[in-house]
């Protein structure tokens, strides 16, 4: 059997005794069997730049890192990965910045990533490489003369044709996606993006595949997914925890509503807390009845965008609880740290409403975690942005126009007046629905088209 390589920006830290954090670690729990090797980046910055490679084992599955040196930091990252590529990959191009030297930088390290991958791996090993930091990845292993077949998902959105353009390296990036054999998205809207692009560069097109100088790429939709049981279980245990306990003593009755999100621009904060203040003051009947908690872990600090949404949010937070606070009852409560997986379980089971809303999400992993957290008895209700990834696999969410604060307002009051029997039954469709595109599906359906590709 081929052993599975997974390649990815960053590597969970094995030192870390802690429950994974989310994301990737857990979408790919499924696919890591021992003998699997994880590559990637550290998370470790030095003053030069080094091939020297760091490996742990656990568990049977090596993780093997290399460093990235600060400017690599500064240029790769920060500056193509997540001030280019992130904001137009999510559809905001007035928040897009390019230099060259940030693009030569993520060509650089994306062929750094390479030199030192080709000498970890064995001619018939599966490679899996994730996400918009590496897509110059796999041509540059095939430069290095790697024949081995080569995977690629994308975990956020793929932008339509006209936004893609916009990137002065577009074509040079596309051309690097068709040294893959298969690539894979969320949903069929970032296929048909992915693909729309190629057929305007005039790439020979058949049905979902594309072929260029003798090489087929097959795409595919095949979304993330969560460990429903294992996620519940987690939710369960934590709802005896001190934290749980602790704010449910201190609702004194109330309705709980949360979000847990990074603190980024595309999340839709400021809009979230907007229609916050619009629920309180268009529904003045619900004031006392609900508290809302949100958690907003800090995220790329350095950026200035990023400092600017952090100070708003800190206006916006202010305003409301001065407006609508009374001696016994703050109706925001907003946290600007990470919480663990854990810790958020139990409050995903404890809430009546889940509030998440970004403006442009690849899938949303949070919104499927709030589902399977709750108790099938007495759930809660998921208030969705349409835009996001997950709203396709979860119609019977509360789907919301994240730009409409007048709307999530409403679908706010609406769960909080929504009868249990409807609650019941929403979370019996949703939960079927996660349970169907689970991370198990995802993993396995990706990794046997990989394997079956004719390399």
């Amino acid at each position: 059997m081929a052993r599975l390589v997974i390649v990815s920006n960053r590597v969970p830290d094995v030192a870390d005794s802690g429950p994974r954090a989310g994301g990737l670690a857990v979408g790919l729990a499924d696919a890591l069997v021992p003998g699997s090797l994880w590559f990637g980046w550290s998370g470790q910055r030095v003053a030069q730049r080094s091939d020297e490679i760091h490996t742990a084992t656990e568990d049977g599955i090596t993780y093997a890192t290399i460093d990235l040196a600060e400017d690599d930091y500064r240029s790769y990252y920060l500056g193509f990965s997540n001030a280019t590529l992130w904001p137009l990959f999510h559809m905001m191009p007035s928040l897009v910045s390019f230099d060259n030297a940030g693009y030569n930088a993520y060509r650089d390290v994306n062929e750094q990533f390479a030199r030192t991958l080709a000498t970890l791996i064995a001619p018939d090993d599966l490679i899996w490489i994730h996400d918009y930091q590496l897509l110059g990845l796999a041509e540059a292993l095939r430069q290095l003369g790697v024949g081995n077949r080569i995977g690629f998902f994308l975990h956020i959105p793929f932008p339509a044709p006209a936004l893609f353009d916009l990137l002065p390296p577009a074509e040079e990036l596309l051309h690097g996606l068709l040294a893959h054999d298969v690539v894979g998205f969320q949903t069929e809207q970032d296929r048909g993006h992915f693909l729309g692009a190629m057929y305007q560069r005039g790439i020979s097109l058949q049905g979902n595949d594309a072929w260029h100088e003798g090489r087929r790429l097959h795409s595919m939709v095949t979304p993330i997914g969560v460990d429903v049981d294992a996620f519940n279980r987690l939710a369960v245990r934590a709802v005896r925890r001190v934290e749980a306990r602790r704010v449910v003593e201190s609702l004194a009755g109330r309705a709980l509503m949360i979000s847990a999100d990074r603190l980024d621009y595309t999340k839709g904060l400021p809009a979230r807390f907007d229609a916050y203040g619009r629920f309180l003051s268009r529904f003045p009947e619900q004031l006392r009845r609900i508290s809302f908690l949100q958690v907003a872990a800090p995220s790329r600090e350095e950026v200035d965008q990023y400092k600017a949404l952090r100070d708003e949010l800190d206006y916006k937070a202010g305003a409301i609880n001065g407006e609508y606070s009374d001696f016994d009852w703050v109706p925001l409560r907003y946290m600007t740290r990470a919480a663990g997986r854990g810790v958020l379980a139990g409050m995903f089971r404890i809430s009546r409403i889940g509030l998440v809303t970004p403006l442009r999400d690849g899938m949303n992993l949070v919104a499927m975690e709030y589902i399977a957290a709750q108790d099938p008895l007495n759930p809660g209700v998921l208030i969705l942005s349409r835009f996001a990834g997950a709203a396709t696999l979860l119609p019977e969410a509360l789907l919301v126009n994240p730009y409409d604060v007048d709307q999530m307002a409403e679908a706010i009051n609406t769960a909080m007046l929504m009868t249990l029997e409807e609650r019941q039954e929403r979370h019996v469709a949703l939960l079927e629905r996660i349970r169907t595109h689970d991370a198990t599906a995802y993993c396995r359906s990706f990794v046997a088209v990989l394997s079956q590709a004719e390399g």
